[in-house]
């Protein structure tokens, strides 16, 4: 039995083994569950969200802080989400826009906890914002990621056609 030729035949059988792997690991769109479901999650957030700064008995400059820290903080997780995607698909991303990324999203959740400790509002209102406001940036970023798959599926299937 000749060595060589029995490794070289396990060694080509396992590169076209992976290659199979990585392409349909590449190749798997998000299931419709998911994708409802973080939709759902960024619907229910901003929606208790609103809902509740609505409800709020505080003076109209202090619901828009709280709505203004609200947009701040989704546009900053998805542009944060888009950055480390980028970077992760080997797509140039500049460092400033990196750092300025992660400072927002910082930024917006220090107000967000500065502004309800500051806030003369119940304990359960002061979690039910918190908890509203991450829901709804978890939500953004899950939906901004999902969209981000079946375009990127998307664009290789037309590749491959």
């Amino acid at each position: 039995m000749n060595y060589q030729t029995s490794v070289s035949a396990n060694e080509e059988t396992k590169t076209a083994s992976k290659s199979k792997k990585s392409k349909n690991k590449f190749n798997e769109k998000p299931t419709s569950a998911y994708i409802g479901a973080t939709w759902g999650v960024v619907i229910i957030g901003l929606l208790s969200y609103c809902i509740g700064l609505w409800n709020a008995s505080m003076e109209l400059n202090e619901k828009g802080y709280y709505f203004a820290i609200l947009l701040m903080g989704i546009y900053a997780v998805i542009s944060l989400q888009k950055a480390v995607r980028d970077k992760a698909e080997k797509i140039k991303v500049s460092d400033m826009y990196f750092g300025i990324s992660w400072v927002v999203v910082i930024a917006s959740l220090l107000l967000l906890i500065i502004g309800l400790r500051n806030a003369d509002l119940e304990l359960s209102e002061k979690g039910f914002y918190a908890i509203s406001f991450l829901l709804s940036l978890f939500g953004a970023i899950t939906v901004q990621k999902n969209t981000r798959d079946i375009d990127f599926i998307n664009t290789k299937n037309e590749e491959e056609k």
